[in-house]
């Protein structure tokens, strides 16, 4: 039995729950202004995937440095949900 898929498969599900609270607390605490850090990172981590021998390091870099990407779209909406009243607002960070 072939096991690579299945333990890919839950790290990139992992990775991907994990970046959804980063969305939220990301952007509660901090707001959209955050977005170049997520650029930076993810193309860092795609870059070091492309230099990694191990198929699971280069496959979890590879997820993780896309995630990050997707993160700058997610952040930017999670500001309009924020807007619309679906989240709370940080009372206390001045835009």
């Amino acid at each position: 039995m072939n096991f690579q898929g299945v333990i890919l498969g839950a790290m990139a599900f992992l990775t991907i729950g994990v970046f959804h609270p980063v969305v939220i607390k990301g952007e509660y605490y901090f707001g959209a202004r955050i977005w170049p850090i997520f650029l930076v990172l993810g193309l860092v981590c795609v870059a070091l995937s492309l230099l990694v021998d191990s198929t699971y390091g280069s496959v979890t870099l590879g997820v993780v440095g896309f995630s990050s990407l997707w993160t700058i779209h997610e952040i930017k909406e999670q500001e309009v949900r924020v807007a619309r009243g679906w989240f709370p607002k940080n009372p206390n960070r001045s835009k």
